[in-house]
């Protein structure tokens, strides 16, 4: 990372996140400065110790001295432990923080961006790079603070012992800095590089609990062990690489701190035998070079604490940043809703990032109340039509109107309130039942929610669950059978009561028994409401109003289920297959 865009981070990092704790942060400062005078009490108190007790024998002093000393233990650890715990509160407050603001921004997203990154990276932002920002947080400002200024007395004591010796010391310290700044460049390469390999592994540990059916029915568990073999052993060789290079200072300090201890000893030999200074004022002397060995190692090894913070708030800001195309305009007026129709005109559309459109050119008027079928080949282009009027995408080209109103002129929240939409693909949460009914009117009273079941064919089989509606139905509905989740969403969606109803394949892949209890629940969801339909069944076809044969994009025909089988050979041929399938 180049120093200027090190600096804009950090800076942006200060005004957005660090500014507002200012308070808990000179508490923390405060509380450093006890740490740093214990920690040169205990130097300086070496010096009378030694006169005093040692050589004078003074009998008052020999208690009061170590008195001190224990004194001066007590202050600093006291001090320390106080200024931990503020910039503790403070690193967990901004790590809450960057988190609301990351998963605000991941809600509101458009849904490209949101299928453009596995959910492994994501989650790998959530739990590794916001805990590295807090290390960087709890740690390195902790320890820029303490150790500045515990090596800022203890310097001002070795200038006071002797400055002869105190310049000798100071030697270190210039080259110290410039190791820090060439390992702190290279920590921030490898923790990017880390990060990368940490969502790879976050996405694999997904995919392997999510497909461990899948996993073992093709018996590919050696295979998906060699895999997570060859993952895990590429973090582990990422891990070290980073941990080689933030101990990478400690050799070179311990030699550098070797030549300098071996010269001090035999430069503070001649100012003795010379009379320059004590034996007394030696001891204090070398006690405070001591205890700076410390604060100067920490020190040489803050910038990498903050180029690694830096990189990983990189990461975050840019889920933070994320731009939203799609997103709510609080100035437009809300959909009013009159008749329910439903106009697509000229509508095309391309996935991002390909040259092809989906969709070309469509037109569709579907008239309010009634239900519209659209069938035809998997990649048609069916889902796509269904996916642009709740706008999870916006058309690159024409209009989609309800009762008249552009879906783009009005509120997003005023568009989506009226749409319900049921899918092959239920998601269900790891809740009881009555919270994954009631997720689509939070508050619903008990009655409500029973009637949406009844609608929705679903109550006898949830007075059977164990706990009934207080039944844990697991992760996406997992102690469920296909029919039961389908009826639960569809509860779920009469629940909403909202005017479009949106299908799609929802009943793909259910046996015939579910199937027609499912067509029962539909039905009921539907009735008297504008209906869009994508669909294979037969009976789900037979009962629209409208049936659009969509083919490469395009609409082939429009017409009865009667009309398109005397005039659609693209619509006589998948009629013909699912009637040979039943």
């Amino acid at each position: 990372m180049k120093l200027p865009t090190l600096k804009k981070i950090l800076l942006r990092f200060y005004n957005d996140y660090i500014k507002e704790h200012l308070g808990k942060i000179i508490i923390a400062l405060i509380l450093s400065f006890g740490v740093a005078g214990g920690t040169a009490a205990i130097a300086w108190l070496l010096d009378p110790a030694i006169k005093k007790i040692f050589i004078e024998q003074n009998k008052t002093l020999t208690l009061l001295i170590p008195a001190a000393i224990v004194l001066a233990f007590t202050i600093k650890g006291l001090s320390l432990y106080f200024s931990r715990i503020a910039l503790i509160k403070v690193s967990q407050e901004i790590t809450r923080k960057l988190g609301v603001e990351m998963a605000s921004s991941i809600l509101i997203s458009d849904t490209h961006t949101i299928d453009s990154k596995h959910s492994g990276k994501y989650i790998s932002h959530f739990l590794y790079d916001v805990g590295i920002v807090a290390n960087m947080v709890g740690t390195g400002v902790l320890n820029l603070m303490k150790d500045s200024l515990t090596l800022t007395i203890l310097v001002g004591l070795m200038f006071y012992q002797n400055w002869k010796l105190a310049c000798f010391a100071l030697i270190m310290m210039p080259l110290a800095v410039i190791v820090a700044k060439s390992l702190g460049k290279r920590l921030g390469k490898v923790t990017s590089e880390s990060a990368e390999v940490s969502g790879t592994l976050s996405s694999f540990l997904g995919e392997m609990i999510k497909g461990s059916r899948m996993i073992k029915i093709y018996q590919q568990e050696k295979f998906e062990f060699e895999r997570s073999r060859k993952i895990l052993r590429t973090f582990m060789e990422k891990q070290i690489k980073m941990a080689s290079v933030l101990i990478r200072a400690t050799p070179i300090m311990e030699i550098l701190t070797g030549f300098m201890i071996a010269g001090f000893i035999y430069y503070a030999g001649i100012l003795v035998s010379t009379g320059e200074i004590e034996i007394n004022n030696f001891f204090s002397f070398l006690t405070a070079m001591m205890l700076a060995y410390q604060p100067i190692r920490s020190l040489a090894t803050i910038n990498m604490l903050f180029y690694q913070g830096a990189a990983a708030a990189e990461r975050v800001f840019d889920i933070i940043d994320t731009k939203v195309t799609i997103k709510e305009q609080k100035n437009l007026p809300k959909l009013k809703i009159d008749g329910v129709n439903i106009k697509f005109k000229d509508v095309s559309f391309a996935y991002p990032k390909t040259n092809d459109e989906a969709i070309k050119n469509i037109n569709i008027s579907i008239e309010g109340g009634s239900t519209t079928a659209l069938v035809g080949h998997s990649g048609a282009g069916k889902s796509t039509i269904i996916n642009l009027l709740p706008r999870f995408y916006d058309s690159q080209k024409g209009q989609i109107y309800i009762d008249g109103q552009n879906i783009r002129e009005v509120t997003l929240s005023s568009l989506r309130k009226n749409i319900s939409l049921v899918s092959q693909d239920i998601i269900l949460f790891d809740d009881t039942v009555r919270a994954n009914i009631a997720y689509a009117k939070l508050g619903a009273s008990d009655e409500e929610i029973k009637k949406a079941c009844d609608f929705a064919a679903a109550t006898d089989f949830i007075d059977n669950l164990p706990q009934a509606y207080e039944t844990i139905i697991g992760e996406n509905g997992l102690r469920l059978s296909g029919g039961q989740k389908q009826r639960i969403s569809i509860a779920r969606a009469i629940l909403k009561n909202s005017n479009i109803i949106l299908l799609d394949e929802a009943t793909s892949s259910l046996d015939a028994d579910s199937e027609e209890k499912v067509q029962n629940a539909i039905i009921n969801l539907t009735k008297n409401k504008t209906t869009l339909v994508i669909a294979h069944r037969l009976s789900t076809i037979m009962r629209a109003n409208k049936i659009i044969v969509v083919n490469r994009g395009r609409i082939a025909e429009i017409g009865t289920h009667n009309h398109l089988l005397k005039n659609s050979m693209i619509y006589k041929n998948l009629y013909s297959k699912q009637l040979s399938a039943n």
